[in-house]
């Protein structure tokens, strides 16, 4: 039997697991860019395909720089290399021609929580960001002055006035998911409803078989009528801690240390909001390991398949039963406190969609998620999941959940909080709960290890159990005696590709 320390919610306890369990590792840290500025001027000077970024860009001319929010992955680290990229960009721009008081970086929020100071300074260096001369956008996905823009085969959608009035369009995002990063980024810079409209992909690492993405290249191809367009996706390289647990999800050696280490103990009798506070002011790092250009969602696609080789888990075979450990902190920027569900959202539409040419659960299989899915619903950002809740918790049919969404929609209260950046989007909870029904129609059941709210267990169709070795036993049993059991080491989780 091994004792694994796993992440539940804040805590990181020891699980009792088989000798013979699957773990779901990350590979060791990769040799990272050592000039990130120089790669990102090198992939505008030759991209993967189409025109150099010289022969788009318009002598004193107007661009807007797109640019999303550090969501991903989860958690991050402070210095992120895509504050370089952008830095690179802007100079890139202004050697060809295009002043600086002619940018425009375009923060795309989607329906996220709109960015203030702390986040709008992080879009820079501190050092780039004083020299900085142009303008900086956030992105009002409720806004009245959003752009329409006619596509083809679909209904119009509206765009930032940025995106329509700008000369060059430049997007510099990372390749870690179909459904964020490249063309998507323009997607995050439409009207609430069209972002909400994409049906989410049974997994987030196939591009070609993502309806946001379509949707996004779409008005890609229609922005392009208006302006140049092109793209910067950078690979990084999974997040590592540094310190004295720097190797951990990775070897078992990290595994074993953090086992013997007796700052875990401590950390697992501190209250609840030290404890997070703790693990979120770990000092943690993430490299860029890549930078392409080239049309957005060619660039896009070829850094996301470079990172999933590159970052990948190898699994021989699916599994009966996989063990999802969460975080303590949601998937959008600034980071809230996980409700029942984020939580959902985190483990059942991000990490159980990370995965290449095969779903790692076997059809019907069993999901255990390690978190204690306390409520957490306040006044303030967590307003829009409440209300999504109540409705599941009154029974969430189709009818009632379509309902509650066309409610939400034209909740003034609750649009107001979204403009002034105190709450996310209405629909975004919509969004979050969407994303978990492919893992829902693929699994048989979800069971909660260490459930300390049976009734939102139960709001959202889960089973509450006590402990991991409760659920395990379960699922066992529900198995037929025997079963073939994987952990998904995380968060962040690596991509899985199966074979």
């Amino acid at each position: 039997m091994a004792r694994i320390p796993l992440l539940s919610g804040s805590r990181v306890p020891l699980v009792n697991l088989p000798d013979d369990v699957v773990l779901l590792t990350p590979p060791p840290p990769l040799e990272p860019l050592q000039d990130v500025v120089a790669a990102v001027g090198e992939a505008l000077r030759y991209p993967l395909s189409g025109p150099p970024l010289s022969d788009l860009v318009t002598r004193g001319g107007r661009v807007t720089i797109v640019v999303e929010p550090p969501s991903l992955p989860l958690p991050g680290a402070a210095n992120d290399p895509r504050q370089e990229a952008v830095a690179a960009a802007v100079d890139e721009l202004e050697r060809l021609g295009m002043p600086a008081a002619n940018h425009t970086i375009l923060i795309a929020g989607g329906l996220g929580r709109r960015a203030g100071r702390r986040e709008l300074e992080a879009v820079l260096r501190p050092t780039r960001a004083r020299d900085y001369r142009g303008a900086v956008a956030v992105h009002d996905a409720s806004s009245l002055e959003l752009q329409p823009l006619n596509i083809d085969g679909v209904a119009t959608v509206t765009v930032h006035r940025a995106l329509t009035e700008a000369d060059l369009v430049v997007c510099v995002t990372a390749a870690e998911t179909s459904e964020r990063g490249g063309t998507c980024a323009l997607l995050s810079c439409c009207g609430a409803r069209s972002i909400a409209s994409a049906e989410p992909a049974p997994s987030l690492l196939a591009p070609s078989n993502s309806p946001a993405g379509e949707l996004a290249a779409a008005i890609a191809t229609a922005l392009g009528r208006r302006a140049s367009v092109i793209g910067v996706s950078l690979v990084l390289d999974h997040p590592h801690l540094t310190g004295s647990h720097r190797s951990y999800p990775s070897s078992p050696r990290g595994l074993a240390s953090l086992a013997r280490s007796p700052l875990r103990r401590v950390l697992n009798v501190l209250p609840g909001p030290l404890r997070e506070h703790t693990l979120q002011r770990l000092g943690r790092e993430v490299a860029s390991t890549g930078v392409l250009a080239g049309p957005p969602a060619v660039a896009h696609a070829e850094a996301l398949l470079r990172g999933i080789s590159l970052r990948g888990a190898q699994l021989q075979g699916q599994l009966d039963t996989l063990v999802v450990p969460l975080s303590w902190s949601g998937l959008n920027v600034p980071r809230e406190p996980l409700n029942p569900i984020t939580a959902a959202a985190i483990s059942l539409g991000h990490g159980m969609r990370l995965w290449r040419d095969s779903s790692p659960l076997a059809d019907g299989g069993t999901i255990v998620l390690l978190h204690d899915l306390r409520r957490t619903f306040g006044h303030g950002p967590q307003a829009p999941y409440r209300a999504l809740f109540q409705v599941l918790r009154d029974g969430g049919t189709d009818d009632q959940l379509t309902a509650g969404r066309e409610a939400a929609a034209v909740d003034e209260r609750a649009l107001a909080a979204y403009r002034d950046g105190r709450a996310p989007h209405p629909l975004l909870p919509y969004t979050d709960w969407a994303s978990c029904r492919p893992a829902l129609d693929h699994g048989g059941r979800v069971l909660v290890a260490g459930c300390r709210d049976a009734g939102s267990a139960r709001a959202l169709g889960f089973v509450p159990t006590h402990s991991t070795a409760a659920a395990l036993d379960m699922a066992r049993g529900v198995a037929g005696g025997s079963h073939r059991l994987g952990v998904l080491l995380g968060p962040p989780y690596p991509p899985v590709i199966v074979s």
